[in-house]
């Protein structure tokens, strides 16, 4: 145990004197992926500097007074990455504030009339029904969605000016300290974040669209060209090492919170770019389930990349050419609606219809010219015989196996079930598969059908990004124009991360 611990520490100075360089690397690197990343932790800097002012100069203290902690606070709590985050926080949590405030003095107005044996009962009644009531309100989808942040604050206020206001004498000052605090701390988030150097959620989720097809692209490519090109394919799936095909297609799969919560947060956000009358971030949403949906398709693909029954390199080779120029089209076609989501333009006609329906002609025709590889001479008997002899070896073994053994009690019934799923499993797996004739076609089936379906769900992404475009209002595709060349070597292209707000308390 010492000679392990020895062996620890023995390289324990030397990773110290790396440390300062290690980390210096690593911010470089977070800030050289997204600069917009340095720019913002400037302008939450700045804005804490601007709103601490309030403490620091005697005459805003002045006025202010020890309420000024709340805009500190809610510059830490509202000033997030993107601008539409920070008007979701920052006008929920001004209405909240206000909302409440002026409950929790109406409420003191009312109880002020009466003895301080009222008043205590009616503000614990006050804080039951507004607490009950809020908190049942924030079940509501719509409300849990756009308004919870708001309707929390909005509980938080109304219970600390209300329960403040049975000791506290002057009720009006105490609420409006918070509210000007407040408003002064929402209002320099809301600047800070719309006019110095903004970051639109809807530009994001725009922008992640984009990647996001692009990686599908990539993915389907990878898939067809290392199938044909392997020799074996390797069936250890090691975890350490990265896959570029899962890595593209994985940020489709679990794009679904992080597209909502953009597109939610982009509803919040005023028009910001003069290609469109408007954001439609909801058919940006409807868009990214159907790349999910397509996406799906490749995980299959992938997945036969590692099938315990292999069809022959040599099998694969008569298909080769139709099939890699089938998934070149339909990654051109892909391509291509990445482009026209970029540019803000309609998609080419051509490049989306004629060349690949004759890239699946060709795949047909390649099909149909080899139909014993698939069926073989009489199958459906050879079929049927082989199942026959496969189930008589599997019984005799069985009652052979089973002979000696009582079936008295429910025990040895278990044992029996056990001992024939022993039996028949490998008798099956090895036995009846392998050997029907067609049984090495049958993975090379199974993986042009998973092509075809691939394209046959090309179609509907094509469907939706043509609506998102008429209903974004994209500029018209010209020919010969400097948008209409469609790249295809887009892997130094460095995806889009997206950055969501923090999960912070009220306060």
């Amino acid at each position: 145990m010492m000679n392990d611990l020895g062996k620890k520490t023995d390289g324990l100075p030397e990773k110290m004197k790396r440390f300062p360089m290690v980390l210096c690397r690593k911010i470089w690197k977070v800030g050289q992926d997204d600069p917009r990343r340095a720019i913002h932790a400037l302008k939450v800097g700045f804005s804490l500097t601007l709103v601490s002012l309030l403490y620091l100069m005697e005459p805003l203290f002045k006025g202010v007074g020890q309420n000024a902690i709340w805009a500190v606070m809610t510059v830490v709590v509202v000033l997030e990455f993107t601008a539409g985050a920070t008007l979701c926080k920052g006008l929920n949590r001004g209405f909240g504030t206000l909302l409440a405030a002026s409950l929790a003095f109406f409420f003191e107005f009312i109880a002020r009339e009466y003895g301080k044996v009222f008043r205590a009962v009616f503000i614990g009644a006050s804080i039951f029904l507004i607490g009950a009531l809020t908190t049942y309100l924030r079940f509501f989808p719509n409300i849990k969605k756009n308004y919870d942040y708001g309707v929390l604050i909005f509980l938080l206020t109304f219970n600390l000016i209300t329960v403040s206001s049975y000791r506290v004498d002057d009720i009006l000052k105490l609420a409006q300290g918070r509210i000007y605090t407040i408003a002064i701390g929402s209002g320099v988030c809301i600047l800070m974040s719309l006019f110095i150097f903004p970051n639109w959620s809807g530009e994001d989720l725009h922008n992640s669209t984009v990647s996001k097809i692009e990686g599908l692209a990539r993915s389907i490519e990878a898939c067809v060209v290392k199938y044909f090109n392997d020799e074996e394919p390797d069936l250890e799936i090691d975890e350490t090492t990265e896959d570029p095909i899962y890595n593209n297609y994985k940020a489709v799969l679990d794009s679904k919170s992080t597209d909502e919560t953009l597109a939610r947060h982009a509803s919040w956000e005023p028009r910001h770019s003069w290609h469109c009358h408007k954001f439609p971030w909801q058919q940006y949403v409807k868009l990214g389930g159907v790349l999910r949906h397509f996406g799906y398709a490749i995980v299959a693909l992938h997945g036969s990349l590692q099938t315990e029954i292999r069809t022959p390199r040599s099998v694969r080779l008569l298909f080769k050419e139709p099939c890699i120029r089938l998934v070149s089209e339909v990654t051109k076609a892909l391509m291509e609606l990445a482009d026209s989501i970029r540019n803000r333009r309609h998609c080419s006609p051509e490049i989306l219809t004629d060349h690949l329906h004759r890239a699946l002609q060709d795949l047909d025709t390649a099909l149909k010219s080899q139909p014993r590889l698939f069926l073989g001479p009489n199958s459906p008997n050879n079929t049927a015989k082989m199942l026959a002899v496969v189930a008589a070896t599997a019984r005799q073994k069985s009652e052979k196996h089973l002979s000696g053994l009582k079936t008295d009690s429910p025990r040895f019934l278990d044992r029996i079930s056990e001992g024939e799923r022993r039996v028949l499993r490998p008798t099956l797996s090895k036995l009846a598969i392998t050997s029907l004739e067609f049984s090495e076609a049958l993975p090379f089936a199974a993986f042009v059908a998973l092509l075809v379906e691939s394209v046959a769900r090309l179609d509907v992404v094509i469907e939706e990004v043509e609506e998102l475009g008429r209903v974004a209002c994209f500029k018209e595709f010209k020919h010969g124009g400097n948008d209409d060349d469609v790249i295809l070597n887009v892997d130094r292209r460095r995806s889009t991360e997206i950055n969501l707000p923090n999960s912070a308390g009220a306060e």
